[in-house]
């Protein structure tokens, strides 16, 4: 599941966030991935291949 991401795309992640939300969406793309948590707003960065590992799937374009 390689590069089917970009930009401002929601994502499904397979853990839950301690709001009990796994959908997050994506803010920065680069050797690092940061994405905004869209239930309580919280930001986190993790590095690609970490973030690939914990991808569920891509839920699709929220190009704002």
């Amino acid at each position: 599941m390689k590069n089917n991401y970009q930009l401002n795309d929601l994502v499904e992640m397979k853990k839950q966030h301690a709001c009990s939300t796994n959908k997050w969406q994506i803010t920065r793309v680069g050797v690092d991935i940061k994405l905004k948590c869209v239930n309580c707003g919280r930001e986190i960065m993790m590095d690609r291949l970490e973030f690939e590992r914990k991808l569920k799937k891509v839920i699709g374009g929220n190009n704002e």
